[in-house]
């Protein structure tokens, strides 16, 4: 029997609406400010968070084999079938953000939308509903 901690996936689960909220409310209101500019990369970087703490409960819950990076954090939940084809690529674009995100924010363009901020929103939504998905199907 398997240990998932449902109680933390469904607490990071929970942050996506804001976190989707947020980003189609910056899409809409653009305007190259840097006040958006970092809510923007605030609102990506709680997105990745989402996506890779929930991929870790994931994979520490159902003893799948050890993520060795971010990357692969979104590559075994791809291989254990818990998110589709259809959003693997777009979320490994978003772990693949994290680095330039976090330690080479010095260099990140600032003046415009981030490619990300658009799609996010019905991306994250997805991952959620194929969280929850495979969690009520496997146990």
């Amino acid at each position: 029997m398997y240990y998932v901690n449902q109680e933390q996936i469904h607490r990071r689960l929970n942050m996506i609406p804001d976190i989707t909220s947020a980003l189609r409310n910056m899409a809409e209101k653009w305007d190259g400010s840097l006040l958006l500019a970092f809510a923007q990369e605030r609102a990506i970087h709680l997105a990745i968070e989402v996506v890779t703490d929930v991929g870790s409960y994931l994979i520490d819950g159902f003893i799948m084999r050890d993520a060795s990076s971010y990357e692969d954090i979104i590559e075994i939940i791809h291989e254990e079938k818990v998110i589709g084809d259809d959003i693997f690529e777009s979320l490994m674009e978003l772990v693949r953000f994290r680095k330039p995100l976090v330690q080479e924010y010095y260099n990140l363009e600032r003046s415009s939308l981030h490619s990300l901020t658009a799609v996010m929103p019905d991306v994250l939504t997805q991952f959620a509903e194929s969280v929850l998905h495979y969690l009520a199907a496997e146990l």
